[in-house]
């Protein structure tokens, strides 16, 4: 009788191991193994066309993080930024943080294509950009994380979500602190989050104010380091080069580490919304120290904040659609 009960236990508690590492959100679960019966080679195919992609052009792997956050923070992380304009659909493709910006969408239709050869209507688009986002960041020398799995694809998307919930690199922190927190999010998740600048770039257009009219009185940001700012003149002068690059890490900025935030103690942090996590915040300041002391610190909070981020009122259950291209709507 005993040997029967036991067997019982054991049951029971593997009943509930998808449980342990599962996500709870507003009407139900994600969790990592949400595919391994219905599509287990997603991740694999997942990783591979990434890594192709970065090691045809190093700046992708930004390219697709950056893809994950501007989704997630528009109506949660549902892949509405990946559909484009239809005669119902205003695309968040042409707002001010993503017109001339976001890219890397063919990255993620070659992912989409192979996954449904492979799946058939079977993994969302959405799940693709955060396990995307996740292999980019380990690609570029990041942390790992496992990727919380099972959401569907939004049906419609937001222009105006787009243009006013995403923080914007001239935001104040207060603002983007604000912006962080309506998504559940807060000031661990910012500082940890913006650490996702270590790779990638920006257009002068993005930080030129300060460079030439911080607080429009025609002066310079004087937390920028002048002959870091001298520099920057160069290629981004007062008017014209709107969509010359820099990095925001120059110096790594295609090694996924913490000279980020030592940049930003040596005052060379390139955007505003940089520099402020700084000069604006003690706490913010304190973590920004912390973090460019102990890569570690850093890589474990950047890890569970990307995994706090992909949580965001993602849709579930009957919820949306398994998009069969990530660009449009399903037609029925």
């Amino acid at each position: 009788m005993a040997k029967y009960m036991s067997y019982f236990i054991v049951l029971a508690l593997l009943a509930l191991v998808p449980l342990c590492f599962s996500h709870k959100t507003q009407g139900g679960y994600l969790y990592p193994r949400f595919y391994d019966h219905s599509c287990p080679q997603v991740q694999h195919i997942v990783k591979s066309v990434v890594a192709n992609a970065v090691a045809r052009e190093r700046r992708m792997a930004a390219s697709l993080l950056r893809l994950h956050f501007h989704d997630c923070f528009v109506k949660g992380c549902d892949a509405s930024l990946l559909l484009d304009n239809s005669g119902s659909i205003v695309s968040e493709k042409g707002s001010n943080t993503n017109r001339n910006s976001a890219r890397g969408f063919e990255v993620i239709d070659e992912i989409k294509a192979a996954v449904e050869k492979a799946c058939p209507h079977t993994v969302s688009c959405a799940d693709i950009l955060a396990l995307a986002a996740r292999d980019s960041t380990v690609i570029a020398g990041g942390p790992n994380w496992e990727v919380p799995l099972g959401r569907k694809d939004a049906r419609g998307a937001s222009l105006s979500g787009s243009n006013n919930d995403i923080p914007a690199p001239n935001n104040t922190f207060n603002t983007i602190l604000t912006k962080f927190k309506r998504q559940g999010l807060d000031l661990v998740d910012l500082v940890a989050l913006s650490g996702a600048h270590t790779i990638g770039n920006a257009r002068c257009v993005s930080f030129r104010q300060r460079l030439y009219n911080q607080n429009g009185n025609g002066q310079p940001d004087l937390t920028l380091d002048r002959a870091y700012a001298s520099q920057l003149r160069n290629q981004c002068p007062r008017s014209g080069g709107d969509q010359n690059l820099f990095f925001l890490d120059y110096v790594s900025p295609f090694n996924f580490d913490n000279n980020y935030y030592k940049n930003i103690l040596s005052n060379k942090g390139l955007l505003n919304s940089d520099q402020v996590l700084l000069t604006k915040n003690p706490a913010s300041m304190q973590l920004v120290k912390q973090y460019a002391e102990n890569m570690q610190l850093f890589f474990d909070h950047f890890a569970k904040s990307m995994v706090k981020m992909g949580n965001i009122s993602p849709l579930l259950g009957g919820k949306g659609e398994i998009r069969q291209n990530c660009r449009r709507i399903n037609s029925y």
